[in-house]
């Protein structure tokens, strides 16, 4: 059901990717990276929003026991609650989707199972300090970083300083308490600002190279394909704890980074033509 859920979400998602086409389409070349910032910034402030939401209000039987009782209908269906006030959140802004990162899964699962242990709380103020971030972030620094260093280089240095950050998240399960909570903040904030560098940078250079009329269905493919790869990933993950190579969540982190690595390799010739007018903006 999760997994269905999660492609569900992606295949029928039809906002971002033509959105982030229309922004290039309607603004000149020297200020697309802005136009595409500006539309990722949404999507940073429902990282803000939407964690907040499923963080506080799960489970409000618990939480909450004055107000939902254990035998009510919300104490039987304990993220009802949060799931219905981002419903009618979506509803009253007309927007059908929420995204959420596997991220979640990981933090939540108990240490025995390669997991963070973190209480949902917790899991929603990792995720909106990392949305406040990418909203700062692609306000205010990623249009200079693209000014000055082009999407292609951007993209590249990005991918390059994600791959050690990922290495490390298996061994956070090591760590507890406050120095756990700085350390996953520290990473989720660099993890997902140099993740939408190489995503924004992506879209720029995807929408040069392909026709007008094909760039709101490429942008929109992955998105449907990555949420339901990455759930099958960590539930296969799950299978293997006392495997001898690359036992568990190890396993998820070590793919990300191949991906990360070959997404990196593929920049660079005779993987990627890159024409005179972008050689030069590089």
């Amino acid at each position: 059901m999760a997994i269905a859920t999660r492609f569900l979400l992606g295949a029928l998602n039809g906002l971002l990717g033509p959105i982030k086409a229309y922004a290039t389409e309607v603004c000149r070349t020297e200020h697309q990276a802005l136009g595409l910032s500006l539309v990722s910034t949404a999507w940073g402030i429902g990282l803000i929003i939407g964690p907040a939401l499923g963080g506080y209000l799960a489970l409000p039987a618990e939480k909450f026991p004055n107000v939902f009782s254990p035998d009510s209908f919300f104490g039987r269906f304990p993220y009802l609650l949060p799931c219905l006030c981002s419903s009618l959140f979506a509803v009253v802004v007309l927007v059908s989707c929420i995204w959420m990162p596997v991220f979640s899964l990981w933090a939540e699962s108990d240490k025995k199972y390669g997991g963070l242990s973190l209480s949902s709380e917790d899991v929603g103020q990792v995720l909106s300090v990392t949305g406040i971030s990418l909203l700062v972030y692609q306000l205010f620094v990623y249009p200079h970083i693209n000014k000055i260093l082009g999407p292609l280089n951007s993209s590249r240095i990005a991918a390059i300083l994600c791959i050690p950050i990922l290495f490390a998240y298996p061994y956070m399960t090591y760590l507890s308490g406050i120095g756990l909570s700085i350390i996953l903040n520290i990473a989720s904030v660099l993890k997902n600002n140099l993740g939408i560098t190489i995503i924004t940078s992506s879209f720029i250079l995807q929408n040069n190279a392909v026709h007008q009329d094909q760039r709101g269905a490429a942008m929109s493919l992955f998105k449907s394909v990555a949420p339901a790869g990455a759930s099958i990933v960590f539930s296969w993950a799950q299978k293997r704890h006392h495997a001898f190579f690359f036992p568990g969540d190890q396993m998820v982190f070590l793919l990300l980074n191949v991906i990360e690595f070959l997404g990196l390799i593929l920049t660079f010739k005779p993987f990627m033509a890159i024409s005179e007018q972008q050689r030069g903006r590089d």
